[in-house]
């Protein structure tokens, strides 16, 4: 049981010297991490975060345009031709031109909120005829007072708003579904036409399933932005923002000038059953943005129309509840950080095992390229990972770790150089030792020993000069050392390089430099002489120990030999007195009661001297054995010689005790015996002396047990009689 305590004290000790000896990792690792999170925090990374997801988008295959969607644009060569704005009267025509074709839905992304020209009367006519037609409005924001919305829409309820989310580049990177201001809830111009089309398939927005305050359409659940989701930090999230998952760059959707619209041109099949986007698509009227595609400065070329943004942000809705194409999502604060710590634990690992620039370099390549396949392939399937941090955790801890190396290795030459200095004044062989166990400073004394130069041993280890054997022992105590810091000292054999063998003793301890490089130090002393010593004098002292113990054994047989029955093995006469007088003393002191049985076989002198001594020792130890099998452990049986046998009970309760074990006796013995393949029968007559009733002697009681055993005898034998009994008061078995 004390060994448990010291096994758990060995663990305890093993497991904080193996956290203190990895806390290098685990420092710098977390050190880095807590840098890193600290500035995405702050924002400071996130135009390189939101770089690197604009370039995911342009890596990715571009997707097949959604057929769904029909933008019907306002080119240079129409406001060439209509002007700009379009009259009421054109916009009217234009409706009604649309409106045959049967669209399921049809959004006008020019804001009307005043007449323009003459047909206003047609316009509202036409507004009022395609309950499908949505129009736009802008509210007010950060960006702009806002305009407000066709008056006659309105009251018709068909306007969404139309305002969008920029970021610090004037990049947009989100769509907006609701829009809560003055308590009144908005839905997004994008939104309403999407659920117009979805309506038609049985789809409407309800609660999501996990989570009420997200919409789902059919099995799609559109996660609402927050704040530092993604490679956001501190953003504004207000309103109900999502992820804008972009098609691909301009000229993914079907487009028709309004020309070709009001000449008839366009097909009444390209539109039926679709959404029907008009908006502006002609440069001089200014209204594009930057996207993840634009690659250039805003102002330049790359930049996408609002009407085809809106369409982008359409077709990714009605994509997500109808083709389960992805929406975009990431993980939690808490998982974002874990896995910017783990690619800083991977850089510190793998950097302190090379232990090489070029070789961790080549590393630092590999694993750039592996967390950006990752990312990258996740991004594919619609979540959003950090890179940016993993990238600078991976190469911020590497650089780390590649510093504090170059700092050790030039610590660890000045520690050879003084080391070399102090250990050659010391007239004993010492080395030492590096965590890879390889000698790097040896002192002459050490070289002569062994009988090898130290130049020839220097950088090498005991393997490749000892004996294997020995170099197991030596690498396994330098290793115990290594581990649990302790100063140790073990004695082994150590073999020079003539062949000669040693027995010495290695005192090893453990020391570090200003940089924290570890050293094994070990100093030998030859014992070889001491050891012959020792060992003669432990050969005499078993020879001793053998002696003694030889002695002891025959002092015990003849002990036991003094004290024992040579035929039965059972006590003898002096044994029993000797336990009687006990027995004796202890009653008097405690009043209790002692029995003796005093017993003579019953024809045993007859076979005896008919069937020869011989049978008759087998019947004595039969009877001996029986005897034995009827008492207690703590009861005694005796033999006094030829037949006679005294049994002691040394603590009884009353006389019927006695009387019942004298009762159980007859029995036993009156059973039949094998011997020597003869059936032989013989019983007993007993005599029962019982302290202090009978005698308070010794001396007196047994004679008292012997008379009482003649009576029974006289009396017919085979039973007993107790002590001064009349012959009236025998008893037969």
């Amino acid at each position: 049981m004390k060994r448990f305590p010291e096994r758990r004290k060995q663990f305890w000790a093993k497991l904080v010297t193996t956290v203190w000896k990895s806390g290098r990792i685990w420092i710098t690792a977390s050190a880095v991490t807590g840098c890193l999170i600290g500035l995405r925090m702050g924002g400071v990374l996130q135009t390189w975060e939101l770089g690197t997801v604009d370039h995911f988008f342009r890596l990715r295959p571009t997707e097949a345009p959604d057929d769904r969607i029909v933008i019907i644009g306002m080119e240079e060569e129409d406001i060439q031709q209509f002007g700009w704005p379009l009259s009421d009267t054109q916009l009217a025509s234009l409706l009604q031109a649309i409106r045959a074709a049967q669209p399921r839905a049809v959004g006008v992304d020019f804001y009307r909120d005043i007449p323009v020209g003459s047909g206003n009367s047609a316009l509202l006519s036409a507004y009022q005829a395609m309950p499908n037609l949505v129009g736009i409005e802008q509210l007010k924001d950060r960006e702009g007072s806002g305009v407000a919305a066709s008056p006659k829409l309105k009251r018709l309820g068909q306007v969404g708003f139309n305002n969008v989310v920029y970021d610090s580049d004037r990049k947009i990177r989100r769509s907006l579904l609701y829009w809560t201001a003055n308590g009144k809830r908005y839905q997004s111009f994008s939104l309403k036409l999407a659920l117009l089309y979805l309506a038609a398939e049985g789809i409407q927005p309800r609660p999501g399933r996990q989570n009420p305050r997200y919409l789902q359409l059919n099995h799609a659940v559109f996660p609402q932005l927050t704040p530092n989701d993604g490679v956001y930090n501190q953003t504004d999230a207000g309103g109900y923002q999502i992820f804008a998952n972009y098609r691909g760059a301009a000229g993914q959707f079907k487009t028709f000038s309004v020309r070709q619209m009001l000449n008839g041109e366009v097909s009444p099949d390209q539109l039926r059953d679709r959404i029907v986007l008009i908006g502006s698509v002609a440069t001089s009227l200014k209204d594009f943005s930057a996207t993840p595609y634009t690659k250039l400065k805003v102002g330049s070329s790359g930049l996408m129309a609002g009407v085809e943004i809106q369409a982008n942000f359409i077709s990714q809705i009605l994509s997500a509840a109808l083709d389960g194409r992805p929406l975009f999502r990431n993980w939690s604060e808490t998982g974002e950080w874990l896995w910017i710590w783990v690619w800083a634990v991977a850089g510190t690992t793998l950097s302190w095992k090379l232990r090489s620039p070029a070789r961790t370099a080549l590393f630092i390549l590999l694993a750039s390229v592996g967390l950006i396949s990752l990312c990258y392939g996740a991004f594919l399937v619609g979540w959003i990972i950090p890179v940016v941090p993993s990238f600078l955790a991976l190469t911020g801890s590497t650089v780390v770790i590649i510093g504090y190396i170059a700092h050790t290795e030039e610590e660890l030459k000045r520690s050879k150089e003084f080391l070399h200095r102090v250990i050659n004044s010391i007239p004993d062989p010492v080395f030492v030792k590096d965590k890879q166990h390889r000698w790097i400073v040896l002192n002459e004394a050490y070289s002569r020993f062994l009988g090898k130069p130290v130049d020839e041993l220097v950088e090498k280890s005991d393997y490749d000069i000892f004996p294997a054997h020995e170099a197991d022992i030596f690498w396994q105590q330098d290793e115990l050392v290594f581990q649990s810091e302790h100063e140790l000292e073990h004695e082994e054999h150590f073999t020079s390089v003539d062949g000669r063998t040693y027995l010495i003793a290695t005192k090893r301890s453990l020391h570090k430099d200003a940089a924290g490089n570890r050293f094994l130090v070990g100093v030998i002393r030859d014992i070889t002489h001491r050891k012959i010593v020792e060992n003669e004098l432990r050969r005499t002292t078993i020879e001793l120990s053998r002696s003694n113990a030889e002695l002891r054994l025959s002092q015990d047989r003849l002990s036991y030999l003094a004290n024992h029955d040579a035929l039965t093995g059972l006590p003898n006469r002096n044994l029993l007195y000797e336990r009687l007088s006990q027995c004796l003393n202890w009653a008097k002191g405690n009043g209790q009661l002692v029995a003796i049985l005093f017993l003579d076989l019953d024809g045993f002198k007859q076979i005896n001297d008919t069937l020869g001594h011989s049978v008759g020792d087998l019947l004595l130890q039969a009877v001996a054995r029986r005897l034995s099998g009827c008492l207690r452990t703590s009861d005694m049986i005796a033999r006094l010689g030829g037949d006679e046998f005294v049994v002691l009970l040394p603590s009884v309760p009353d006389l019927d005790n006695a009387t019942t074990v004298a009762e159980k006796i007859l029995y036993t013995l009156s059973q039949a015996f094998a011997i020597s393949g003869q059936t032989l029968r013989v019983s007993s007559s007993i005599g029962i002396g019982l302290y202090p009733t009978h005698a308070d002697d010794l001396e007196t009681l047994m004679q008292k047990a012997d008379e009482a055993m003649y009576q029974a005898k006289k009396s017919g034998k085979n039973r007993y009689i107790i002590g001064a009994m009349t012959a009236e008061e025998t008893v037969d078995a």
